[in-house]
């Protein structure tokens, strides 16, 4: 008997089967650290412990995308390892902060199970909560993969494609114990702009290109503990589709999300994905460029201090954002899109009861 692992199979997975992902992992300020040298995020909370404290934080906390990423790795040896392409996501909310020395684990459900007509393969959708070593939730998040199957023979299980929201509610994003937007400095975070000053329907090209290295991509990935084939074994992609290996989409979300600083730099939280779909994939050589879409405005319950804006992100590769492409006249979307992310921030609101420090002429 092999002891080797080849990893589950579509035909592998049953409904409502749990899966307990080893292995648990420790998060670090060597982490935080190598995921700002491989993304180039700039956002302030993530990036000063005595800003962090200042808004009611006891330090800096890990990029957000950072925890979906080291969550989502624990994930891929039992759920996407013989994957084809990771497909899309749905209902995903950020809980509790994760700090340096928390400890991580992460557990999945199946939640449907859908065989392609071509009968080699089929979708797998998963419900995966990750928690802290005190059994805190940290995130939870559902995605459907796109997963081969061992034996083409084998006899598909009867179809179920479970519903999902289309966004997470504003009563249902989470604010972090003690964080706060009030006397937000706005000279700090590198952007005048809050949550007041955007407006539903604007669009903003964020305006930096960024081109993937192998290198890069693929040390990103080892940092979740990511083990998915298709990025790593060249010798496998030569058979495949493309001939090469395909860029983790999870990096493209982090590139999009550091590409959006620069338009909107005090986006303190991701509280939510509320959708996800990879639109194309994308190469080492490939260089991305980004624009986003406000979706929608919405207050939290009774908070004056911050608001949630929703956004919807397209990402494209080898093509400027200057002309926000997104679709076709044929309704299709237009060939340089790699991803339309959409999702919901937390940002500073102004409000009477206290001042923003803004730079000289900018107003507050």
């Amino acid at each position: 008997m092999s002891k080797t692992d080849s990893g589950n199979f579509f035909e592998d997975f049953q409904l409502h089967q749990v899966l307990c992902h080893p292995t648990p992992r420790t998060a670090t300020a060597g982490d935080a650290a190598l995921y700002l040298a491989l993304t180039g995020s700039r956002f302030l909370l993530n990036s000063s412990r005595e800003s962090a404290r200042a808004q009611g934080l006891p330090e800096a906390p890990l990029d957000d995308l950072l925890v979906f990423h080291l969550v989502f790795g624990k994930t891929v040896p039992q759920v996407s390892l013989n994957a084809v392409a990771n497909l899309g996501y749905a209902e995903c909310r950020f809980l509790d902060p994760v700090y340096p020395g928390d400890t991580l684990t992460a557990e999945s459900r199946v939640i449907g199970l859908k065989q392609t007509s071509a009968g080699d393969s089929g979708i797998v959708y998963v419900h995966t909560r990750g928690l802290n070593q005190q059994g805190a939730l940290v995130l939870e998040f559902k995605r459907w993969v796109l997963v081969r199957k061992r034996d083409p023979s084998a006899p598909a299980p009867e179809p179920l494609v479970p519903e999902t929201q289309e966004a997470v509610p504003p009563e249902e994003l989470v604010v972090p114990a003690g964080l706060h937007g009030r006397e937000w400095n706005a000279e700090l975070s590198g952007s005048p702009y809050l949550w007041d000053d955007y407006t539903v329907g604007e669009r903003i090209d964020h305006s930096d290109g960024m081109t993937l290295e192998e290198a890069e991509h693929q040390l990103a990935t080892r940092l979740y503990q990511n083990t998915a084939k298709v990025h790593f074994d060249q010798l496998l992609a030569e058979e495949g589709r493309f001939g090469k290996r395909l860029v983790y989409g999870g990096h493209i979300i982090s590139l999009a999300r550091a590409l959006s600083f620069n338009g909107i730099g005090n986006a303190i939280r991701v509280a939510a994905i509320n959708g996800g779909r990879h639109v194309a994939p994308t190469f080492a050589g490939d260089t991305l460029f980004a624009w986003s879409e406000v979706l929608a405005k919405q207050p939290l319950p009774d908070r004056d201090d911050l608001g949630a804006l929703r956004l919807r992100t397209r990402v494209l590769k080898n093509c400027r954002a200057d002309g926000f492409p997104d679709r076709g006249p044929d309704g299709k979307p237009d060939p340089a899109v790699v991803l339309d992310l959409d999702y919901t921030v937390l940002m500073p609101r102004r409000t009477s009861s206290w001042d923003v420090v803004t730079t000289a002429g900018t107003g507050s």
